[in-house]
């Protein structure tokens, strides 16, 4: 059984809508949220929402104040931050506490948040979908430090990335982290329409850190 409810957070950019699927007895919780597109209605972030919540684990996937508010593209990181961090604090605290562990997850401009603020929400572990390591283009416009952010603090992280994605190959992302082993290449370029073996990358993940906590 999995109950479903809508919960509207207020953040600094106004309100944030998340919805939550939770299985009875879930596994823990991964709070996961969009790319810069603003929707949270893409296959691949359906995709591993629905495949995450049949393998046990309670999903609250974010539609972030900005997007909610029709805005085309994110603001800034400074503000986009900072409206994120009220939205973790009411699925992790209070009556409707959603169970441990925590897992922060995102796609593509949605992974550099859940890196920049693993520590700040006391997460547990960061999944990105996507990572955009640089623009198209242009290697040398890079965001691996946000990537390596949650490892400064010591929060495991891991990245699912396409073959043939311009913001960065699997390749490309590997020689930015000290363990090549946290990234796992599927067939795609930034969306991943091989969605099964997206979910398939994610769940080997997740079932990785309830083996490490057990």
């Amino acid at each position: 059984m999995t109950t479903a409810r809508r919960v509207e957070v207020p953040t600094p950019l106004g309100p944030a809508v998340v919805q939550v699927r939770r299985p009875v007895r879930a596994l823990g919780t991964v709070v996961l949220t969009h790319g810069a597109s603003g929707r949270v209605d893409g296959r691949d972030v359906l995709a591993v929402r629905d495949g995450l919540v049949a393998q046990g684990w309670a999903v609250a996937l974010v539609h972030q104040a900005w997007g909610v508010a029709g805005r085309r593209t994110p603001p800034r990181p400074d503000p986009q931050d900072e409206a994120w961090l009220p939205v973790l604090a009411a699925l992790t605290t209070g009556r409707g506490r959603l169970p441990a562990p925590w897992v922060v997850a995102g796609k593509s401009n949605g992974a550099r948040v859940a890196c920049r603020t693993a520590h700040l929400v006391g997460a547990d572990a960061v999944l990105c979908l996507s990572f955009p390591l640089h623009p198209p283009g242009k290697p040398g416009t890079s965001r691996a430090h946000e990537l390596r952010e949650p490892l400064a603090h010591g929060i495991p992280v891991h990245v699912v990335q396409g073959t043939r994605d311009p913001f960065g190959t699997p390749e490309e992302v590997r020689a930015e982290l000290p363990d090549p082993d946290v990234v796992s290449s599927v067939p795609g370029e930034h969306t991943v329409k091989d969605t099964g073996a997206l979910v398939a990358a994610c769940a080997e993940f997740l079932a990785g850190l309830v083996r490490a906590s057990s």
